[in-house]
């Protein structure tokens, strides 16, 4: 299984390269950063299924883990937003503040909440916020992505709880699982339909999964307070 976990870094090296060319196709890149949330997604379920630690109790999976997941999820997908100009003109470099947000937010002691199925602040998932950030940069205005992006940056390091999908509570599992494969395809769609000039109409369903999961995850805090 670590084997597995570690075999992220194979899409991953090839998202960076994608993203050093000199005509980076962000589609290609979402495609390895896709890769990459799929291995992340059955392989902790996996290794408490054939009980990891107990027989290669010298390497610890979740280091691998954590390493890939921010490289991943957090410093890539920021550098691409960055290298295709998705921030206003001179502001490109702020990406940075969210790559120190996760930073903070990964290294945090209180970062998991297996217990409760929670993950303390916004879980970096920046993967898939840098899609977003394509079609609003390109059909409405930088500053949009930016504001959005420095609000999601202070709300990582925020003592804020979401469900933590992978340790979903049986209440929310299925909900959480089914929108989250639909939510899917509806990037995929994105990603598809002429992006990032795809139809703003797809964009707005697609966010209705990210409002569920939001209000599902507060309403799941009070029920656990």
């Amino acid at each position: 299984m670590h084997l597995l976990t570690a075999s992220g870094i194979v899409p991953a090296a090839l998202a960076m390269h994608e993203l050093s060319r000199p005509q980076c196709d962000p589609r290609l890149v979402f495609a390895y950063l896709l890769l990459t949330t799929l291995i992340d997604s059955i392989d902790g379920p996996l290794a408490r299924r054939f009980e990891v630690k107990r027989y290669a109790p010298s390497i610890d999976g979740r280091v691998i883990d954590d390493l890939l997941d921010y490289l991943t999820f957090a410093f890539i997908p920021l550098m691409l937003i960055w290298r295709m100009g998705w921030l206003p003109a001179g502001f490109g470099g702020s990406v940075m503040i969210a790559m120190g947000a996760s930073l903070l937010g990964f290294a945090h002691r209180e970062a998991k909440d297996e217990s409760r199925g929670l993950f303390r602040g916004f879980p970096s998932y920046w993967n898939l916020y840098a899609i977003y950030a394509g079609v609003l940069s390109t059909q409405w205005s930088p500053w949009v992505t930016a504001i959005t992006l420095w609000g999601l940056s202070v709300t990582t390091v925020l003592p804020v709880w979401v469900i933590y999908p992978n340790l979903a509570p049986l209440r929310w599992r299925r909900p959480v699982f089914w929108g989250g494969l639909i939510w899917t395809v509806c990037l995929v769609a994105i990603l598809l339909w002429d992006y990032p000039n795809s139809p703003l109409g797809l964009v707005f369903v697609s966010l209705l999964y990210p409002m569920f999961y939001v209000w599902a995850s507060v309403a799941h805090v009070r029920s656990v307070r």
